[in-house]
């Protein structure tokens, strides 16, 4: 029921963002996005606190059926509530900030790859990393794969992501076994499967995704796609000062080399020689850490910029650092997406993440509008 007279605010835990074209409301508890009119970005920013009948006042006789659509949406959605005293409830506090050195890593693996995961692993751990992403490219039996998820048992890892190739030689107990028995591990894609399908072994075990795409190459990250918004605490607040993909990551890839991304051009050193936390201090590896949406063309004026992923390596206009991520279609000046760049069977390479964006087991975003 809409009151007149009392004071209305969002709860703390709901964001208003405004775009170019429109605004959103990123709820990052229950991890829903609404997009809005910039109207009610206004309303409920510039307006906070006030009264239904003021902001009447403010706006004019004409605005009354306007702004009881918007209030009658915030209540339906539960995104805010009428309070006698809003300076009783103060805003979140929206500043980021990581224990390590680094908070998430990729490692790839292709047909010539020869890593000490045991090494790897352990000097992560000296620097901090919460979330591991392995990504094999080439056929590996799934007893390789368990001997390198072995060495992450004692590892102080929060969450790990591995995508590797189906294989018809092994059985569905055998990937039973490897599940119950990595149980850091959050997320498992198999690709190039026959056929795209989950497969759930156990209650509260980590679900097994099939899909027929074939992911034989580091080139098929940097997609932009609303199936990959993150829309936690952790992964607002970071965007919002840091670059959302490449801020505290290090990544070695498939010949071993350290890159900020294993997408990056540069190379820092081959981790077979050189020790990551060595890589890490060289000049220039952390030069994309900062690059955050707000210094971005286009993704400034979007209305996605705190809960999308970015990239620095596939980028519109190569010869600017700040351009637009290539493979992102949206236009925030029409709210249009293009042509969907990603298939169905969505795969995503990239980390974009410190540990609370790794930690899904499945897609857990809704986009509501």
């Amino acid at each position: 029921m809409l009151q007149e007279h009392t004071p209305f605010i969002l709860f703390a835990n709901c964001i208003p963002v405004r775009g170019a074209r429109r605004s959103t409301i990123c709820d990052l508890q229950r991890g829903l996005v609404h997009p809005i009119p910039n109207g009610l970005h206004e309303v409920v920013t510039a307006g906070r606190g006030r009264t239904l009948a003021e902001l009447r006042a403010i706006y004019g006789p004409g605005s009354a059926e306007v702004l009881e659509e918007y209030f009658t949406f915030l209540l339906a959605n539960d995104l805010g509530f009428w309070c006698a005293d809003p300076s009783a409830y103060p805003d979140l506090d929206l500043s980021w900030d990581h224990p390590g050195r680094v908070s998430n890593a990729i490692v790839d693996v292709g047909t010539e790859s020869d890593h000490d995961f045991g090494s790897l692993v352990r000097q992560l751990d000296a620097l901090g990393c919460r979330a591991l992403q392995l990504r094999v490219f080439a056929p590996w039996p799934l007893g390789r794969l368990d001997a390198a998820l072995g060495h992450t048992l004692g590892s102080r890892l929060r969450t790990i992501e591995v995508i590797f190739p189906w294989s018809a030689e092994w059985t569905a107990q055998e990937m039973s076994d490897l599940v119950f028995k990595h149980q850091r591990v959050s997320s498992m894609l198999v690709h190039s499967a026959p056929e795209g399908r989950t497969q759930e072994f156990r209650p509260g075990d980590t679900p097994v995704h099939y899909t027929p795409q074939v992911v034989d190459h580091h080139s098929h990250c940097g997609q932009v796609h609303v199936g990959y918004f993150a829309v936690t605490l952790g992964a607002f607040t970071e965007a919002r000062g840091a670059n959302s993909c490449l801020n505290r990551k290090l990544s070695v890839d498939a010949h071993g080399e350290i890159r900020n991304c294993p997408s990056m051009p540069r190379s820092f050193g081959n981790a077979a020689t050189v020790p990551l936390a060595a890589a890490l201090e060289a000049d220039g590896f952390r030069e994309h850490w900062g690059v955050s949406k707000d210094q971005v063309a286009t993704c400034r004026d979007c209305e996605f910029r705190y809960v999308c992923t970015d990239c620095r390596a596939w980028l519109r206009d190569p010869a600017d650092a700040r351009s637009k991520p290539a493979r992102c279609s949206y236009d925030p000046y029409t709210a249009t997406w293009g042509a969907d760049p990603v298939p169905a069977a969505v795969v995503q390479l990239a980390a974009s993440a410190p540990a609370e964006r790794v930690a899904r087991r499945e897609p857990a975003v809704a986009c509501v509008g």
